[in-house]
């Protein structure tokens, strides 16, 4: 999607006009209504030559979807959370589907999961997972580009001087290691 390329900070507003936030306690993922905040605020890092994009939040922490389940013996619905995980894995991998409007998109994991807000009964309001869903309007976000990346157009690369590289990085492997 062209305009997450040149998108540096995002919001993601649901269907219900509730933003994605990320939680003080910098573990769970929410949504609200206020989208001022900085915790609605999400980092966009691309992944080279792939269709993934990895949302960071303003604590530092990929969105991640978890293993956990919503509930108890409950395994349909997974958590979504904020982690730092020392290698980033797949967990923390998101593909932008396009719906619709250009700026309405699905995010789903490798494995085929969406990001899904969750809607219901308190304690459960207001809380996101991912999963399957039976209706695919449960799943469309609104993306609103908050700050974007200076990405020059038209702009050619210097050619890569490999003689200059070669020299300094040569070795000489007669010496001991």
């Amino acid at each position: 999607m062209k305009f997450l390329e040149t998108a540096k900070t995002i919001r993601l507003k649901t269907h219900n006009g509730k933003y994605l936030i990320a939680s003080n306690d910098e573990k769970s993922i929410r949504q609200s209504r206020d989208g001022s905040t900085p915790n609605a605020l999400w980092s966009v890092e691309l992944l080279d030559g792939q269709h993934y994009i990895r949302l960071k939040s303003c604590y530092g922490k990929y969105l991640t979807a978890s293993n956990v389940p919503l509930l108890p013996k409950v395994t349909r619905s997974r958590k979504v959370m904020q982690t730092l995980p020392e290698k980033l894995c797949s967990a923390t991998e998101w593909e932008a589907e396009q719906d619709g409007s250009i700026y309405q998109v699905r995010l789903k994991t490798r494995y085929g999961h969406f990001l899904r807000p969750f809607g219901g009964i308190p304690p459960w309001r207001n809380i996101v997972t991912h999963d399957i869903p039976h209706r695919k309007n449960a799943t469309l976000w609104e993306i609103e580009v908050m700050e974007t990346r200076l990405v020059p157009k038209n702009v050619q690369q210097p050619a890569t001087n490999f003689a200059q590289i070669t020299k300094s990085f040569s070795c000489s492997f007669t010496e001991p290691i």
